[in-house]
C-alpha cells in the first residue's frame, strides 16, 4: 500500500470514527513492573509493561500445600521495594502471610495469622504490616485485623473489629488504618499509634451513623446474609445483584484520599461510592458506581479508579465533581484489584475469570481512558501491587 493510499484511509477513519488519540496507541518508553498473585493457581507473577506491550517477566509458586491449593490473595509491596508480602487464605486452619525478597524472590520469613488472611497494607515507614483476617469460610463472627512486625514477621497486635474485614488500607500520614466489613455494613477506623478501634460508621442506607469505639456484636447489621457468604465462598466476590429492598451497602473496600481527609468506601450491594469524612466523620455524598463496585483506587492528581465486579468494568471518576469520565469494558469478567502507576498514567487491573480461564491483568491509559494491554497470568488473578518504574532492558 503506498504512502497517499494510507494517508487517505486515516482521513477516511478520522472523518467518520473521530481523531484517532495518539495516547490510545501510544506505548510507554520505559517498563513498569506490577506484582500480581493467582489464587486458585498458588502463582505469583511480575508482569512488565513498556515498549513492546505487556507480558509476564517471571513467576513462581507460592505456598507449602502442592497437593492443595493454598490460596494466595493479597500482596503488597514495601516502600523500599525491597520486599513483598504474600497473605495465604487457607491453611490447617489458619492462613499465613510470607515475607519475599524482591532481588531473587526467595522466602525470608513468614507468619501465622487468622482465619483467610487477605488484603493488606504497608505503613509508610515500612516497619508494619495490616492484614484482615477475611474469615472466608469461619463461623459468622466479628473477625480482626492483624499486625505484623515486618522485620522479625511476628504478630504484635490482633484487633477484633467485624465480620469479614477487607479492603485494608493506611491514611498517607500513615497515623490510622481503615477496613470495612462486609456482612455488617461497617467502616472500622484503627488508631496506629493505640492498636484500637478509633471509630467505626454504620454504611446501611436510611441508618448512616458515625460513632466512636469498636462496633459491639449486637449493633451490627449484616449478621445471617447466608446468601451473601455463598456467593463468596463460591467465588463470586459480589456478583449476585441485591434484592428488592435491601438498602445494605455491602462495603468491600476502603481507600483514603491523597490527603487523608477522605475515606472513599465501595458499597458492592448498592453500586455506589460512598465518601466519608474524616474530621465531620459524616457522608459527605454519594456517587453512582458501576454495577458491583469492588475495589478502589486514588490517582496523586485526584482522580478515583474503581473496579465493578458485575460490569464487568473499570470506572474512572472525577473526584471534584463526582463525574465518570468513562468506563471501560474488561476481556473477562470477575474484576478484582486495581492499583495506579505513581506518575498517575497507568491503572493495572486484576481480572479472575471464570471456570478455567486463566486470569487477566488488564492496563488502562489513564490519559486516554483506554485498554493499551492485557496478558494473560494463573487462574483466579487477585492481589496486585505495583513495584517500579525502569528503564527498558530488552526484555
Amino acid at each position: 500500500m503506498n504512502r497517499r493510499l494510507s494517508l487517505i484511509l486515516i482521513l477516511i477513519v478520522c472523518a467518520v470514527g473521530g481523531a484517532i488519540s495518539p495516547a490510545a496507541q501510544r506505548l510507554p518508553e520505559q517498563d513498569y513492573l506490577v506484582y500480581v498473585v493467582s489464587e486458585a493457581a498458588d502463582k505469583i507473577a511480575v508482569v512488565r509493561f513498556g515498549p513492546k506491550g505487556a507480558q509476564v517477566d517471571r513467576e513462581l509458586t507460592t505456598g507449602i500445600l502442592p497437593a492443595d491449593i493454598d490460596g494466595p490473595h493479597g500482596i503488597a509491596i514495601s516502600p523500599d521495594k525491597q520486599f513483598y508480602y504474600v497473605s495465604l487464605g487457607h491453611g490447617k486452619p489458619f492462613g499465613s502471610v510470607w515475607k519475599y525478597a524482591t532481588k531473587n524472590n526467595s522466602v525470608v520469613g513468614r507468619v501465622t495469622l487468622g482465619m483467610f488472611p487477605a488484603t493488606m497494607d504497608v505503613s509508610p515507614d515500612g516497619d508494619l504490616l495490616y492484614v484482615v483476617n477475611f474469615n472466608l469460610h469461619g463461623d459468622m463472627v466479628p473477625s480482626s485485623v492483624s499486625v505484623v512486625a515486618t522485620e522479625e514477621m511476628i504478630e504484635v497486635a490482633r484487633i477484633a473489629t467485624c465480620t469479614m474485614p477487607h479492603g485494608s488500607r493506611l491514611n498517607p500520614q500513615g497515623t490510622k488504618h481503615y477496613s470495612v466489613c462486609m456482612m455488617d455494613d461497617i467502616l472500622a477506623e484503627i488508631d496506629a499509634r493505640s492498636f484500637r478501634v478509633s471509630r467505626h460508621f454504620v454504611l446501611t442506607g436510611g441508618k448512616e451513623a458515625g460513632m466512636s469505639g469498636a462496633p459491639v456484636p449486637q449493633a451490627m447489621a449484616g449478621g445471617k446474609d447466608s446468601g451473601h457468604r455463598a456467593d463468596h465462598t463460591a467465588g463470586g466476590h459480589g456478583l449476585e445483584p441485591p434484592k428488592p429492598g435491601d438498602v445494605s451497602c455491602s462495603p468491600t473496600w476502603a481507600q483514603p484520599s491523597v490527603d487523608g481527609s477522605s475515606i472513599y468506601v465501595a458499597c458492592n450491594k448498592s453500586s455506589e461510592i460512598v465518601e466519608i469524612d474524616v474530621n465531620a466523620w459524616k457522608v459527605a455524598r454519594r456517587i453512582a458506581a458501576g454495577p458491583g463496585v469492588y475495589n478502589l483506587a486514588v490517582t496523586k492528581d485526584g482522580r478515583l479508579v474503581a473496579t465493578n465486579k458485575r460490569g464487568p468494568s473499570v470506572s474512572v471518576f472525577d473526584l471534584k465533581t463526582g463525574r465518570e469520565l468513562a468506563r471501560i469494558p474488561t476481556k473477562r469478567k470477575v474484576v478484582h484489584g486495581i492499583v495506579v502507576s505513581p506518575d498517575n498514567h497507568y491503572a493495572f487491573v486484576s481480572v479472575e475469570g471464570i471456570g478455567s480461564e486463566p486470569g487477566t491483568v488488564e492496563v488502562i491509559d489513564l490519559e486516554s481512558l483506554k485498554t493499551v494491554a492485557t496478558v494473560d497470568v494463573g487462574q483466579q488473578a487477585a492481589g496486585i501491587d505495583f513495584w517500579k518504574v525502569e528503564k527498558d532492558i530488552g526484555k
